[in-house]
């Protein structure tokens, strides 16, 4: 590969690093939504095979949500904004889904697996582009049987997108009257929960697999994950702050308008 592309392939990797970073901050995710379509299509150059880019593009993401979750939870913890009630009530149920999520990830295709992130980007996408606040299912989170499978969901669709399960936090919580800031909070120790049995998950799932490309474990690239670890850890601090100083409004409508700009793409290369 040419110098000149590895060298703008480097800095795509470490802007999306950026952004991934404040999100998790801002959002209380672990910026999955941005690294995955980042590395699918910077992969793509490379020469890494179709059949395993995508499943590749997740796996990494997952990795690299273990830290700046990690990291996010620690910072709105110390601000007391953290729901510990309901993440101890997520202690099973998303685990749970999560390891379902590996179990279809073993052996879904390539294609199988970006009409997901794409129908699920598209669903998140609208959700934030057209909220409003008035939107409510009631003003006290259900308890279970109802809590334990909305868990689960979350586990099953955010390991299959390779994201940390915030958005679908922040819905969850918002859509029962909870403040936005509890719920970001919240979310990000979501986000430990889904990522690391996550990660075990998809190592476990491409292990030995010949078309792998080099200094993978499983589905887990390392090269990607250390050239953007440092960056999303050193700036995950900076989106918290964000999340607690500003109005989300115009950040929700971005974030949105971005997913659905990844959605499209993603159907474009199904059916385009």
């Amino acid at each position: 590969m040419p110098l000149t592309e590895i060298l703008i392939f480097a800095a795509g990797v470490a802007a999306a690093g950026v952004v991934s970073g404040l999100l998790a901050g801002i959002f209380g995710i672990g910026g999955g939504a941005v690294l995955v379509p980042v590395f699918y299509q910077a992969m793509g150059p490379l020469g890494i095979d179709e059949a395993v880019r995508m499943h590749v593009a997740v796996g990494s993401s997952l990795a690299l949500i273990v830290p700046t979750s990690l990291r996010s939870f620690q910072g709105h913890h110390a601000r007391g904004a953290v729901d510990m009630e309901l993440l101890r009530s997520f202690l099973v149920p998303v685990p749970a889904g999560v390891v379902v999520a590996t179990l279809i990830a073993a052996s879904i295709s390539s294609e199988g697996l970006r009409l997901i992130f794409a129908l699920i980007a598209l669903a998140v996408g609208l959700r934030l582009a057209f909220n409003r606040e008035s939107w409510r299912l009631g003003n006290t989170i259900p308890g279970n049987p109802w809590r334990a499978v909305i868990g689960f969901l979350i586990g099953l669709f955010s390991t299959l997108m390779g994201i940390g399960g915030g958005v679908m936090n922040n819905t969850f919580m918002s859509l029962y009257g909870r403040q936005m800031h509890q719920a970001v909070a919240t979310s990000s120790g979501v986000g430990v929960l889904i990522a690391i049995p996550g990660t075990i998950g998809y190592v476990w799932a491409g292990w030995g697999d010949p078309l792998l490309p080099v200094a993978s474990t499983g589905y887990v690239n390392w090269i990607a994950v250390g050239l953007i670890f440092p960056i999303t850890v050193l700036v995950t601090p900076f989106g918290v702050r964000i999340a607690h100083a500003m109005k989300r409004r115009h950040l929700e409508i971005a974030f949105g308008s971005f997913l659905l700009f990844v959605s499209a793409r993603f159907f474009l290369s199904l059916y385009g």
